[in-house]
């Protein structure tokens, strides 16, 4: 790649690139599914033959609090959230003109903050209007804006006098036909570039049977394309996603559990083996460094019944993607890409720290390439004492199979066998991550893995005193994910 191609690259990465608006006529498309539409995901979908993918539901709020980086080490563009430095959105250039971000709001001027935020970064911004989810309904978004009509209009409305790309919604039949006619005429009126609708009400549920002739009535009602989604039940094959589409008279089809069992049912060629479809997520997963729990619950999806095998209990055990790779034999694939991507500067979960982020900014030097820290308005943690003892150190609850064998529970049997006077724990809390320093026999011990809460960040703080102690071995932490 020459210098000229380079600075293009890094310009689009940087600013964003105009592209052509994404067009939703006659397009198969992966719908947002709650943890499971993340990057990895989204990927795979694109590579099995999905035409659009789309995020799972991301809540204004949350990404209102994110610092939006370029991650130059993985290729990625991240909206990290200041207060913990957890990845809210991850995307890269393979789906930046296909990938659309499913947005949960109840207010049109939280809804553009994110939307100015993101519009770069993404081919559309859809609203969310058909969760059921209690969650949803309390925060007066999903499902809860089809019954206030007028605030949905304003917020679509907003978007798209604003936004440089497509908007949309998704939502749910009402009860009534006519009533819901005449709630997608008054949405379609604002200017969204197409709908998608979900063929059951406020109340079904995936085992009730979908509602296509109200599809039907809606496409007749309207310009512009309407997507159906709701018929997962039927679909066993790609033929059959074009099936419901026809019976729907729909411009598109939108697929959700189906794709979240086995997402190469967009394949024209016909679906690939569980193992298939596993390795391949795995790989996307160690080559984004997709968070592990996240991982972890969707590998949980496509094993369905099989988690009960003694190759699925042994999943089940896994806390890391080093662990669940090395099932599928991709344990030496994982190790090396996890080292190079950190040789390259990768900065994950155990940098974190409050009042700094892993930043994209780089300096070359002779050693390499350094990365600088963005600060935040949040201050950073108080230097500890010298005399401290601190080590990066995670805590893993599914480690422990009963309380007796935590890390605290373990050193307090250990100083009552020993006659010591038991540790103690003093915690610091800044905005959402906390740690512990344990004292005890003369000592201090910290880990500097800042937790999501106190519980967590004291059992961290056990752990690296039964390490220096000699309770535990540095071989058993590397081998549970700890270290």
């Amino acid at each position: 790649m020459n210098l000229k191609h380079l600075l293009e690259l890094l310009r689009k990465m940087t600013v964003g690139e105009k592209i052509i608006p994404l067009d939703y006529r006659n397009k198969v498309i992966m719908a947002p599914m709650v943890r499971v539409g993340t990057l990895p995901m989204r990927l795979l979908a694109l590579e099995f033959g999905a035409d659009i993918v789309y995020t799972e539901e991301l809540i204004d709020l949350k990404l209102m609090r994110c610092k939006r980086r370029v991650n130059a080490a993985l290729g990625t563009v991240d909206f990290v959230d200041r207060s913990d430095g957890t990845i809210v959105f991850r995307t890269c250039s393979s789906e930046r003109q296909k990938v659309v971000l499913q947005l949960g709001t109840s207010d049109a001027e939280r809804a553009l903050s994110v939307g100015k935020l993101v519009e770069h970064d993404i081919a559309g911004l859809d609203v969310n209007m058909g969760c059921p989810k209690e969650f949803s309904i309390k925060g007066g978004m999903g499902v809860a804006l089809l019954g206030q009509p007028e605030k949905a209009e304003k917020i679509l409305t907003t978007l798209c006098q604003n936004l440089s790309i497509p908007v949309t919604c998704k939502i749910r039949i009402l009860p009534d036909i006519n009533d819901t006619i005449r709630l997608v005429q008054r949405f379609a009126s604002t200017g969204i570039a197409a709908i998608a609708v979900h063929a059951r009400t406020r109340d079904e549920r995936p085992q009730h049977a979908p509602h296509p002739d109200f599809i039907r009535e809606i496409t007749k009602a309207i310009s512009i394309p309407v997507i159906a989604n709701g018929g997962s039940k039927e679909f066993q094959k790609y033929e059959d996603l074009l099936s419901f589409r026809s019976k729907c008279d729909a411009s598109s089809v939108m697929v959700a559990r189906a794709a979240q069992l086995n997402v190469s049912i967009f394949r024209k060629d016909g679906m690939l083996p569980m193992d298939d479809i596993i390795v391949k997520y795995l790989k996307l997963s160690v080559d984004y460094d997709n968070a592990a729990h996240n991982t972890k619950y969707c590998v949980q999806n496509i094993l369905k019944e099989l988690q009960e095998t003694p190759r699925g209990k042994q999943f089940l055990q896994c806390q890391t993607l080093q662990q669940m790779c090395e099932i599928w034999s991709l344990g030496d694939y994982c190790y090396r890409k996890q080292l190079d991507l950190r040789e390259r500067g990768n900065l994950g979960r155990r940098e974190v720290a409050p009042g700094v982020i892993p930043d994209d900014d780089e300096d070359d030097t002779e050693e390499g390439t350094k990365i600088k820290r963005a600060k935040l308005e949040t201050p950073p943690p108080p230097p500890l004492d010298a005399d401290v003892i601190q080590q990066n150190i995670a805590f893993l609850r599914s480690n422990y199979n009963s309380d007796t064998q935590l890390p605290k529970t373990m050193l307090y049997t250990y100083a009552g066998r020993k006659s010591k006077e038991i540790p103690r724990y003093e915690t610091q809390r800044i905005d959402k991550l906390f740690r512990a320093i344990c004292t005890f026999d003369g000592k201090r011990y910290t880990s500097s893995f800042w937790e999501k809460n106190k519980k967590q960040a004291e059992q961290g703080a056990a752990l690296v005193c039964l390490l220096n102690i000699g309770i535990v071995t540095e071989e058993e932490l590397i081998k549970n994910g700890s270290i």
